[in-house]
């Protein structure tokens, strides 16, 4: 069965899943009154926040999903640093990207476009600031498009990163190009083909290796980026995607998976980067998801396994956020999506400022009165207890 119940501190869809560790079935809460449009927090770094989007043909390699065309064709938004407070703030997405979201998820008794109504903090192609900026590289969940990820990355880039995120082409339910074309999940009918995973995440590292090699001369804010400080992070098939591009490109100097059960296999040599795992209670040891497990032994560098109690798989990304405008109440024992969103923007600048901008980071060094949440794994956390299987 392609689709499970996946609930996301409220938000609860319907969403083919594959290529995730395996999240408990909950019983989905009562329908509230929608909110009207989603407010994703405000970013808590000392810049305003900018964005554009990118439109990239890899014509050295044919699309893996679509056998009709002969190239591999990406978006990428980029979100950076900007001295500009005033403008047209960037859309969540487009209406149309809303309504196959919407249809895929199952949500029904709100317009579909009201995901496109969400309320974004960057300003539309406002000028770039700063010079020698590290660059993060975001990677959505499967099935999931890029802006799901939208709030930890105007967050990084008010802190002085900036942010390429990348929406794998017919890997999430929509993906709008400027000629009008909406690339829908054509993955989605393969998901259960035998190595499945691992030819995505191959897929996604190549994609990577494509975005780095072509910012330079298709950004004329490429300048303005330290190349010797790159790390990529991703939420699912996006974090597991980390790992597959650290292990394919040395230019990826640090790595984080939130929540995404590893395919890329670590030589037994070890990968001696930077790398930590973020993840909810199913990635603890002897928890639903073993390859954190496995890969944690070959992690040969600097390392870090942070499990937070009452997270769930979406609850890495902005679904928690969304749950009201789309009127889904929240679900009893699951990290407020306030909360959620906060701790996961801590960690990841924690580790990110860490290794990308040499700071130390005491947040990384143990368990924290701040944040009771969070635990340092394996040492200190066990299997996961009180949500019966099904």
């Amino acid at each position: 069965m392609r689709q499970i119940l996946a609930v996301a501190a409220g938000l609860v869809v319907l969403a083919a899943s594959a290529c995730s560790a395996p999240t408990p079935p909950r019983t989905a809460a009562l329908p509230a009154t929608p909110t009207g449009p989603a407010t994703l927090p405000a970013p808590t770094g000392a810049y305003p926040v900018g964005t554009t989007a990118l439109y990239l043909k890899d014509a050295s390699r044919p699309d893996p999903w679509n056998l009709d065309v002969d190239a591999r064709e990406l978006k990428v938004t980029l979100w950076y640093p900007t001295k500009q407070r005033d403008g047209k703030r960037a859309p969540y997405m487009t209406p149309k990207e809303s309504e196959l979201a919407m249809r895929r998820y199952g949500i029904a008794g709100v317009p579909d476009d009201t995901l496109s109504k969400t309320r974004t903090n960057a300003i539309e192609d406002a000028e770039p600031t700063g010079r020698r900026l590290p660059l993060v590289v975001l990677s959505p969940g499967f099935t999931n498009p890029m802006s799901t990820l939208t709030s930890l990355a105007e967050d990084l880039a008010s802190r002085g990163y900036v942010v390429a995120g990348i929406d794998h082409t017919y890997e999430s339910y929509a993906t709008a190009f400027p000629d009008g074309r909406v690339a829908e999940c054509l993955a989605c009918d393969s998901d259960t083909d035998p190595g499945f995973g691992t030819g995505v995440v191959q897929g996604r590292a190549a994609d990577v290796s494509f975005v780095l090699d072509q910012l330079p001369s298709k950004w004329n804010g490429s300048d303005r980026i330290d190349r010797s400080r790159i790390a990529m992070a991703g939420q699912s098939i996006g974090g597991a995607g980390s790992v597959a591009a650290m292990l394919r490109d040395s230019r990826v100097r640090a790595g984080i998976d939130m929540d995404g059960t590893t395919y890329a296999r670590i030589p037994k040599s070890g990968l001696s980067r930077p790398f930590m795992f973020l993840g909810s209670p199913q990635h603890a040891p002897g928890g639903g998801d073993t390859s954190w497990e496995r890969d944690w032994k070959l992690l040969t560098g600097w390392k870090r396994w942070i499990v937070l109690s009452g997270a769930e798989h979406q609850s890495f990304t902005d679904g928690p956020l969304l749950a009201g405008a789309l009127g889904i109440s929240p679900v009893s024992g699951v990290l407020p999506a306030a909360r959620s969103a906060e701790l996961t923007r801590t960690y990841v600048a924690a580790f990110l400022d860490q290794h990308l901008k040499s700071k130390r980071q005491p947040l990384l060094e143990g368990p924290s009165s701040r944040h009771p949440e969070v635990t340092f794994c394996p040492a200190t956390c066990g299997p996961p207890t009180g949500r019966p299987r099904s």
